[in-house]
């Protein structure tokens, strides 16, 4: 059988650890590969990691067609809505992967509005799928749900709106060793954003130095952010005790003037008088 092994596919969702997969090859030299290969005409979608295993040890395997894919978009939704339905999987990779599954759902439904789609749209020189027949029989896959909102997006990856946001903010302004500690479970979600916070260069220091000096930084981030909120009611405070002296010096330069202007008036009044007894002489 000739499967085609897809860079692209193979890179799309993220690989397993060594730990992960010397676990599966120890598994499937335990009790074979107990899942079908899951194949779009010959090029393998699901089960890279079983299929390495397999040639490595010359294991018999299994394949099965999924004739439902008309475009590389289902391909993708699909291997996101296989990995979302996984307990293995980290929360971190699970807010990902919801939220790449939004960015694909919103360009289909853009597309759908401006253009007709193509009938067309296999990206790769592939039999798809093993007869004409059967795929012209195959149903299309349903169109999935918009995720139109941080709710939708967190009910997908079974997060939190809070923790969705965060994975927004790292996948943003995180440099690439931050993002790999969190992709890791070095540090989790709420370290990582707190960090993301920082210049890339002091992200980047902080990551190579460990665990530690991470959780540190992410300490200085919460407090330069919760400082200026306990200070704010001190500053009011100052604000109200300057207030009342501010008017008091008004209130005196007031009543300075006016007792000049009272003064002028009486001196005004003493001319004039002097003036009339003059021209009355």
């Amino acid at each position: 059988m000739n499967i085609v092994v897809n860079e692209e596919l193979k890179a799309y969702i993220d690989p397993l650890t060594p730990e992960e997969h010397e676990a599966l090859e120890r598994s499937i030299l335990t009790e074979g590969c107990r899942d079908a290969l899951v194949l779009w005409g010959d090029v393998l979608v699901d089960g890279h990691n079983r299929y390495g295993i397999c040639r490595k040890h010359d294991l018999p395997f299994q394949t099965v067609q999924n004739t439902r894919f008309k475009t590389i978009e289902d391909v993708h939704l699909w291997m996101i809505d296989q990995h979302l339905g996984r307990r293995s999987i980290s929360d971190y990779l699970r807010g990902v992967l919801a939220l790449r599954k939004k960015d694909i759902v919103d360009e289909r439904r853009a597309r759908a509005l401006s253009e007709t789609p193509s009938s067309d749209d296999a990206p790769f020189d592939v039999d798809t799928p093993a007869t004409e027949s059967s795929a012209d029989s195959a149903p299309a896959l349903p169109p999935p749900a918009p995720l139109s909102s941080r709710e939708s997006i967190a009910r997908a990856a079974r997060l939190s709106s809070n923790q969705v946001v965060m994975i927004e903010k790292i996948q943003k302004q995180a440099a690439p060793e931050l993002v790999a500690a969190v992709k890791s479970g070095v540090i989790s979600i709420n370290t990582a954003a707190a960090v993301a916070s920082l210049p890339a260069e002091e992200q980047v220091t902080a990551a190579n130095a460990g665990k530690d000096e991470l959780k540190q930084a992410a300490k200085r981030v919460r407090e330069a952010k919760r400082k200026p909120r306990e200070e704010s009611p001190e500053s009011e405070s100052d604000d109200q005790a300057v207030k009342p002296d501010a008017v008091q010096l008004l209130e005196q330069r007031v009543a300075e003037l006016t007792a000049e202007n009272d003064a002028l008036r009486r001196q005004v009044a003493d001319l004039q008088r002097q003036l009339a007894a003059q021209l009355a002489n």
